[in-house]
């Protein structure tokens, strides 16, 4: 017969593992350096197992750490035989009783160099005798050094940081200290490696990471802080935005900026400040003096009453003020006024008028002939002026008239040309106005002539008819007919003595081409009567064509 106690070897395992043990301990435990921590333990061990010889003897239990087992030294026991770690001693203890298989764990002023992995062990008599390595616990000790400075930080302003770390519970180590951060790659790496910084902060240096780093006992515990610094307004930008349109763009070059006329915009004005500067904008260059024409952002302009206004916008917070200027220049195509002519003695005086942004230039055109400046001569006279955006001209011909000549005056500047023309019908002293220009001022000037032509016509046709004996047709087969290719429009009883094209109407929308229109007056068969009982004399008209 097999001995008993023979049979666990047979088996091929220990009387312990046989027996199976069991520890329900919590595997992981952080806490803050200084402070306390209890750790719940329970434990089992087969002592109740049907050997007499397990339950012989006092139950001891102990705690160890597992890189100092080369030690053989507990951090906590009931064994007032075992030797126990200075450093532990009185601050790791146990808590309840090991016969009831308790082995909860008291550790007071935890300290960093408490950070470790522990394991637990059971003895009983000579036969129990394990340690549980299945399970151990984790100890983590965590601890931040102080970062210490005057609040807040302004730029351009030294000061002075302290970094501490403030382990009174531990014993005293040496402590090697380090600073880490964008604000520090100016300095001397060589001044980065004390507890004390004296850090002179700029702008760019508002919302980054500063970092103290401290090397206690081959551990490195770290604090970051983030540094809010106050500055003064920098970057100012403006952005322009026109009517109907919400985006705003910003703008490479403030120096000038060229607004068609006419036009309502937007000014943005954005500032980067610490704290946030009250923005104001100025009719040109602001003194202490001065009152702000906007105190908000954005500026809206309407209409600018001048050709060039100069704009400021200002940035001010209790570290300091910036402004930027813009100058914005109105610009227009030439607005042409004329031309128009009355007859004087012997001779013809025209007058012409224009406005644009810049001011145009005046000339006139007689036939192939280019007239402009101011000049005079036995033939004409020729005489110019301005004012603002006004540009004025006359021109007198006091010999040299004849039929069908052609009289123009033409404006001019960088953003566009106008031109109108005066020719002077045969026979009696007359004039009509002939005009190449664009957009709708064009067609209303040809339904003008129109009806001046009618009008002159009329005139004629009502004195032949007056001469007519009685009974004779009234159709004159030298008149013709009058061709139009458009829809007619109403003709007042008189002509007009000047044809005025609004400028408002006669401008085009800003940054469209200008279409041009043209007419052309074409006389044919001219004939002049002498009534028996009349003296004045009619000229007669066959068509007008346009093109």
């Amino acid at each position: 017969m097999v001995p008993l106690l023979l049979l666990p070897l047979l088996w091929g395992g220990s009387v312990q593992e046989m027996a199976g043990y069991g520890l329900e301990v919590q595997e992981s435990v952080a806490v803050k350096a200084c402070m306390d921590v209890r750790v719940t333990c329970s434990f089992s061990y087969p002592w109740n197992s049907g050997y007499p010889w397990y339950s012989s003897g006092e139950l001891f239990i102990y705690w160890f750490r597992e890189k100092d087992q080369h030690t053989n030294d507990a951090v906590a026991t009931n064994d007032p035989r075992k030797r126990v770690k200075p450093e532990t001693r009185g601050r790791f203890s146990l808590l309840g009783d090991p016969n009831n298989n308790d082995c909860s764990l008291s550790i007071r002023q935890a300290r960093l160099s408490d950070s470790g992995v522990y394991y637990f062990r059971v003895e009983r008599g000579y036969d129990v005798r394990y340690s549980y390595r299945d399970k151990k616990l984790n100890l983590l000790v965590t601890g931040k050094p102080d970062i210490h400075f005057l609040e807040p930080l302004e730029s351009g302003s030294p000061t002075k940081l302290t970094c501490r770390l403030s382990l009174a519970c531990d014993e005293p180590h040496p402590l090697l200290f380090s600073w880490a951060g964008d604000a520090l790659d100016a300095m001397n790496p060589d001044t980065l490696h004390s507890s004390e910084l004296t850090l002179t902060p700029r702008a760019q240096d508002h919302g980054t990471n500063l970092t103290c780093l401290v090397t206690f006992q081959q551990v490195t515990l770290e604090r970051t802080v983030l540094l809010n610094v106050s500055y003064a307004p920098r970057n100012l930008r403006i952005s322009l935005s026109f009517r109907n349109v919400t985006a705003f763009k910003i703008l490479q070059n403030t120096s000038s900026i060229l607004i068609p006329e006419g036009q309502e915009l937007q000014l943005l004005c954005v500032a980067d400040s610490k704290p946030p500067a009250q923005l104001s904008w100025f009719q040109g260059s602001p003194t202490p003096e001065a009152a702000p024409i906007s105190n908000t952002e954005v500026l809206e302009l309407q209409y600018l009453g001048t050709a060039e206004a100069e704009l400021t916008c200002q940035a001010q917070n209790p570290l300091g003020s910036e402004n930027i200027s813009l100058s914005l220049i109105v610009v227009s195509p030439p607005q042409l006024l004329g031309p128009s002519c009355s007859q004087e003695d012997e001779g013809l005086r025209c007058s012409c008028s224009s406005r644009a942004r810049p001011a145009p230039s005046l000339h006139w055109r007689l036939g192939k002939l280019l007239l402009e400046g101011n000049f005079s001569n036995a033939s004409f006279e020729v005489s110019s002026s301005s004012a603002g955006p006004w540009a004025n001209g006359s021109l007198s011909l006091r010999e040299g008239l004849s039929s069908g000549v052609s009289l123009s005056c033409e404006a001019l500047n960088i953003h566009g040309a106008r031109s109108g023309s005066v020719l002077l019908l045969p026979g009696k002293p007359a004039f009509l106005v002939v005009g190449a220009l664009g957009g709708a001022g064009a067609m209303a000037l040809l339904s003008l002539c129109l009806c001046f032509l009618f009008f002159y016509i009329l005139k004629a046709r009502r004195k032949q008819a007056a001469m007519r004996p009685e009974g004779v047709d009234d159709e004159d087969p030298v008149m013709g007919t009058v061709a139009w290719g458009s829809r007619k429009k109403p003709c007042s009883d008189s002509p007009p003595d000047q044809m005025v094209l609004s400028p408002a109407e006669d401008a085009p929308p800003p940054g469209e081409q200008e279409d041009l229109h043209y007419a052309s007056l074409n006389f044919h068969e001219m004939t002049s009567r002498e009534p028996q009982d009349q003296e004045a004399t009619s000229t007669e008209y066959a068509e007008i064509k346009t093109s």
